[in-house]
């Protein structure tokens, strides 16, 4: 088992930046891809960003290529999603997911989430 807690979300301005954290806790980190999704109220789940375990490969969804960007720390098992140039569309509950070994922008393949934090941004 695997618990995800996810933190850094709040208001902030169109253009503005945050940074989301994500800590594990339970089992081990390693060997996990962890992954950020983003639902939007009405709007299904969606992908957002994904990084594998060992060789640290980042895949993006097309809205947030060259805005956001995906890193872990296993020492501290922990993963962030830096969020720069924040649009209103951008405005939605973000949850951290934890799979095991290949990444997946397919939310159904994750096997653990986070409860969310919610992100808004003002125009």
């Amino acid at each position: 088992q695997v618990q995800l807690a996810e933190s850094g979300g709040g208001l902030v301005q169109a253009g503005g930046s945050l940074r989301l954290s994500c800590a594990a806790s339970g089992r081990t980190f390693s060997n996990y891809a962890m992954g950020w999704f983003r639902q939007a109220p009405g709007k299904e789940r969606e992908f957002v960003a994904v990084v594998s375990w060992a060789t640290l490969n980042t895949y993006y969804a097309d809205p947030v290529k060259g805005r956001f960007t995906i890193s872990r720390d296993n020492a501290k098992n922990t993963v962030y999603l830096q969020m720069t140039s924040l649009k209103p569309e951008d405005t939605a509950v973000y949850y951290c997911a934890a799979k095991r070994s290949a990444v997946s922008l397919s939310a159904a393949g994750y096997d653990y989430w986070g409860q969310g934090t919610q992100v808004t941004v003002s125009s």
